[in-house]
């Protein structure tokens, strides 16, 4: 997303499949590695890690780093990528991105600076996209919704 006073900025997220609730995401002014592991490393925060456990990424730079591919091994998560060229193997992200774009972006041409569009975009996903956006693909549920039910469930098992 652009900004007047800081150029461009950058958003690195990532997603459950399950729930598609966003369970990390980072904001910088560079695309850069250290963008992707910062994300990383907050999503890990946010879930137990088990033993088949899959990240999926596009094909990028940053994704395709010996220095990202050495934490996920680090934290013994397998690497997943789509082909060169197909949004379509990443649907649930691309179909985010889309969301937000036309919900949070687009309504507001150009942010003032850096710092307007980070509260701009933690606003989105914790206060808007995670809690209160309803998805088809969820049954008409917010990403919330669906892990406690799934919570419930397990306790209840």
């Amino acid at each position: 997303m652009q900004t007047k006073r800081d150029g461009w900025c950058y958003l690195s997220t990532i997603m459950d499949l399950h729930s598609r609730r966003i369970i990390g995401y980072s904001f910088s002014k560079k695309m850069a590695t250290k963008l992707i592991i910062k994300t990383l490393e907050s999503a890990v925060q946010n879930r137990t890690i088990t033993e088949d456990l899959i990240i999926h990424s596009d094909m990028g730079a940053q994704y395709t780093s010996d220095e990202y591919n050495k934490r996920l091994n680090e934290l013994h998560i397998r690497h997943s990528y789509s082909r060169k060229g197909c949004p379509y193997d990443n649907a649930p992200m691309e179909s985010f991105h889309a969301s937000l774009k036309k919900e949070c972006v687009y309504p507001i041409p150009v942010f003032e600076n850096y710092e307007a569009a980070a509260s701009v975009l933690f606003e989105y996903v914790h206060s808007f996209y995670n809690r209160k956006r309803i998805h088809s693909s969820l049954g008409y549920q917010t990403p919330l919704q669906v892990e406690i039910t799934t919570i419930a469930n397990q306790m209840a098992a």
